[in-house]
C-alpha cells in the first residue's frame, strides 16, 4: 500500500506547539495550498489542509516558521475519529507530517511580510465574496523572490546560450 503526501504551501498563522503528557512534542498547522486553475472569475483558490507533526521536527517547525512561511511537506494521510461532548462521532482527516523543509530565507520571508503588498492574513487576500475563496498575494516589485507560479515562463526575457556539445544526449 502507498500512502503519501507532498504539498507545497504557506502557514495561515503560527504552528500551534503542544507537549503530550510524557514530554512528547506535536504541532499543529494549517497550510494553504493553492490549486492549478482559476475560478470562473478569474481567481486562484486555495486549500486549506490540516497538519500534524511529531517530536524534535515539531519543536524545529514551531521555532523557524511564522504565518505567511512557504513550507514543503511529505507524510501521510490519516483518518480518526472521537465522540465530542455532545456525544456525537467526529471524524478528522489530516496529513501527518513526517518532514518538512523551508522553501524560502528568512531575510525573504521578513521582506515579504514587510512590503506594502502583504496583507496582514497570512499572505493571502480573500476574493470579493465571503466563502473560503483566497488567492496568494502577489510579490512586490522589490522583493526577490522568485515566481514558482505553474503558468510563469521561467526563462522568460532571456535566453540560454548552450551548445549541442554541452548536452548529454
Amino acid at each position: 500500500m502507498i500512502n503519501n503526501v507532498v504539498l507545497v504551501g504557506r502557514l495561515t498563522k503560527d504552528p500551534d506547539l503542544r507537549y503530550t503528557a510524557n514530554g512528547t512534542g506535536v504541532a499543529t498547522f494549517t497550510l494553504a495550498v493553492n490549486r492549478n486553475f482559476t475560478n470562473q472569475s478569474g481567481n486562484r483558490e486555495a486549500d486549506f489542509i490540516n497538519c500534524v507533526i511529531w517530536r524534535k521536527s515539531a519543536e524545529t517547525l514551531a521555532n523557524y516558521a511564522r504565518k505567511g512561511t512557504l513550507l514543503g511537506v511529505t507524510g501521510r494521510i490519516q483518518t480518526r475519529n472521537y465522540e465530542n461532548q455532545q456525544g456525537q462521532r467526529v471524524y478528522v482527516t489530516e496529513v501527518v507530517a513526517e518532514n518538512f523543509q523551508l522553501l524560502e530565507s528568512r531575510s525573504a520571508s521578513e521582506q515579504r511580510q514587510q512590503s506594502p503588498n502583504y496583507s496582514n492574513n497570512g499572505g493571502f487576500q480573500g476574493s470579493s465574496n465571503t466563502n473560503n475563496n483566497f488567492e496568494q498575494s502577489s510579490p512586490s516589485a522589490n522583493n526577490t523572490m522568485p515566481d514558482f507560479d505553474r503558468d510563469s515562463d521561467p526563462f522568460s526575457g532571456s535566453s540560454i546560450d548552450i551548445s549541442d556539445d554541452d548536452l548529454p544526449f
